[in-house]
């Protein structure tokens, strides 16, 4: 698979990334059960998600070793944002009633602001030295 391939790969993980927290989000705000979000279609949600994910992280990894480990000093953090948003995405839905619905909008929250960020960081490829 040639690098153009796999990068537009990358690109329809990172869309398709997109789609799964704006989908996975509304669960938030609309027939919560308690603290929890809501259940209906709970599963699909998830394995959408983690689908998403799986391919992003596969797709990133694989452009990383063709391009032989060589990055910008921006890949960093973007590595790191990409650590935060998939922390906050599993406490904004982790199965467990003690979690107030505020938190999990909270968390929620961190991981759009980490979406956008990593985004934008790929986006202005800064030079941080």
């Amino acid at each position: 698979m040639d690098a153009q391939m796999l990068l537009m790969l990358h690109w329809l993980a990172v869309v398709l990334a997109g789609v799964a927290i704006v989908i996975r989000a509304r669960s938030l705000f609309s027939g919560t059960e308690g603290n929890l979000p809501n259940p209906s279609a709970r599963k699909f949600f998830v394995a959408f998600q983690h689908s998403a994910m799986t391919l992003l992280i596969l797709t990133g990894v694989a452009l990383l070793v063709m391009k032989g480990f060589e990055v910008q000093s921006w890949f960093y953090a973007k590595i790191i944002l990409f650590f935060v948003l998939l922390s906050s995405l599993s406490k904004a839905y982790k199965k467990q009633d003690q979690i107030v619905l505020a938190q999990r909008r909270a968390g929620l929250f961190l991981a759009v602001v980490a979406f956008v960020a990593i985004l934008g960081l790929v986006m202005i490829q800064p030079n941080f030295g």
